[in-house]
């Protein structure tokens, strides 16, 4: 979920009932907690590497 479509399901009713029929919607912080949840999960299926150190040698000097 994007931030725009948090925002577009916090703006709606939490509850609707039609014609005896009621449909309810998950809280907020659930929506939240799943999005950072699926987040995680793509994150963690990358093969990148999330910090890498390196020894910077200057080469550049010739005596």
């Amino acid at each position: 979920m994007t931030a725009g479509e948090l925002e577009q399901q916090a703006q709606k009713p939490k509850v609707v009932e039609v014609d005896g029929q009621r449909v309810e919607q998950h809280s907020l912080p659930d929506q939240i907690a799943f999005d950072r949840y699926l987040a995680a999960k793509k994150a963690a299926e990358l093969r990148t590497v999330g910090v890498r150190f390196a020894k910077m040698v200057a080469g550049g000097a010739v005596e």
